[in-house]
């Protein structure tokens, strides 16, 4: 079959080709589906295990491929339910390829209003603003929230579900064209910023949602009212300053660390609740589609994320 394999982890990608002789994945055994993937969707922890650079390293070789949507062609006994089904993909690594055999648990139907490529591109950045939002940040209606990053993938989730649940959103972004999108999102403020020298000149902010850190750490700290918090979601700009110990007591801050796919590892039962809530709420939270190539250019997707070129998210149609 075809798929996108990592035979050798390099920061410019050179580990990455098209294969159409891979093996076909195994039968489905019980509890299990195998899936035609329709299409997955690119993130950044998909871009950092390319490199080595992330946490969770698959064994050489490997397919990327973290979300996606697809069809249920087989089911072992227990889900034949399933078959023709459409539905979510959830998986480690994997996706980037025509088929894929997984447990019932890493699937779940297509929420209603979602297109199959906007169901492969919703829940990382949905279930992340979830958590970070209202699980970690404990947001509150009439708050103000400040999000970085606010026309990538991550920041319009957070962008959405904080307007949802009645905040007032401030969007950051280097890019005038992501804050367009910020805006349509229902974003009350706007704020375009230097990747490298950011000046964010606000106060009374009640909770950052932060997945780009970088230069931007400290101006918005600064940003912070006293007992604000400060959710870190990630670090696309790099990890940044170290925080002043000082400057959280004085003001009373605190930094939130947010890891929403391992807070379902961990806890399946609350891992379980938050897809729920996400997936009530998927019209409220559609991604854009900024890029979608076909499965043989992802090496150029990744490309693409790597320079920062992707508007909203970025999906590889498979089948």
């Amino acid at each position: 079959m075809r798929a996108i394999v990592c035979s050798a982890l390099s920061p410019d990608m050179s580990g990455l080709a098209s294969r159409d002789d891979w093996p076909e994945p195994p039968a489905p055994g019980p509890d299990e589906v195998q899936v035609a993937v329709r299409y997955a969707s690119l993130n950044y922890p998909d871009f950092l295990m390319l490199q080595g650079g992330y946490q969770y390293r698959p064994e050489l070789p490997f397919i990327p491929g973290t979300e996606g949507s697809g069809t249920v062609i087989a089911a072992g006994p227990g889900a034949a339910h399933l078959i023709g089904q459409d539905m979510i993909l959830g998986a480690r690594s994997g996706l980037m390829a025509e088929r894929i055999t997984l447990p019932m648990r890493s699937v779940r139907p297509v929420p209603a209003g979602l297109s199959l490529a906007q169901a492969a591109a919703f829940t990382v950045g949905a279930l992340t603003a979830w958590v970070g939002l209202i699980e970690r940040g404990r947001l509150q209606a009439g708050e103000r929230v400040l999000v970085s990053g606010a026309g990538g993938g991550m920041g319009l989730a957070a962008v959405q579900l904080a307007v949802h649940m009645g905040a007032q959103v401030v969007a950051v972004a280097s890019n005038a064209a992501r804050l367009e999108l910020a805006r349509a999102a229902g974003a009350a403020e706007t704020y375009l910023v230097e990747r490298e020298q950011p000046q964010v000149p606000l106060k009374d902010i009640d909770l950052v949602f932060d997945p780009v850190a970088g230069p931007l750490v400290m101006p918005l700290v600064k940003c912070l009212r006293r007992g604000g918090r400060y959710a870190i979601i990630g670090f696309v700009g790099g990890r940044g300053d170290p925080v002043p110990l000082n400057r959280l007591l004085l003001k009373e801050i605190e930094l939130v660390g947010v890891r929403a796919g391992e807070q379902g590892r961990q806890d399946p039962a609350a891992g379980a609740r938050h897809m729920c809530e996400i997936d009530a709420r998927a019209a409220h939270m559609r991604p854009h589609i900024g890029l979608e190539l076909p499965l043989a250019d992802a090496r150029a997707a990744f490309a693409a994320m790597g320079a920062g070129q992707i508007d909203g998210k970025c999906v590889i149609r498979v089948n």
